[in-house]
């Protein structure tokens, strides 16, 4: 497994009891994760700088409960591309910083390719890695 440690605007900050904490540029979220099962906070001191946690609801779904002001969407980078963030209804942000190292591994392969590319994109759920495989270089592309 590679990590997706590239990142200059997305960081996770820490985890615990079930939920992440993350960096996205200058917001700070915490976020429920079920894979997530220790208890004990590394830092502790840095679950006091969130901007927004979301909560899950017994009945289905959830709300974020936003503690600090904080912009309703904001931009962060990777390499040069930009994406949109904002806290989603539904715990999500938009994007999956950790399928950074499949878009760069995608990349690279249509960069380098000497031959016309068509993909199949099967994970195309936020459509960000659609937008990195169309600006590396000019393909057919179907999304299913």
């Amino acid at each position: 497994m590679k990590l997706a440690n590239e990142w200059k605007e997305y960081k996770i900050l820490d985890m615990a009891d079930g939920q992440k904490l993350e960096k996205w540029g200058d917001v700070i979220l915490a976020r429920p994760d079920p894979q997530i099962i220790w208890k004990d906070k590394s830092y502790p001191n840095k679950w006091k700088e969130i901007n927004a946690t979301y909560h899950r609801s017994k009945t289905g779904g959830g709300a974020w409960e936003f503690k600090k002001k904080m912009p309703k969407a904001w931009q962060v980078h990777y390499k040069n591309l930009t994406f949109n963030i904002k806290p989603m209804g539904f715990k999500h942000t938009g994007l999956f910083p950790e399928q950074a190292v499949n878009w760069d591994w995608m990349i690279n392969k249509i960069r380098n390719a000497k031959r016309e590319i068509k993909v199949l994109n099967l994970f195309a759920y936020t459509g960000r890695g659609n937008g990195c495989l169309l600006i590396s270089r000019s393909i057919s592309m179907s999304c299913r």
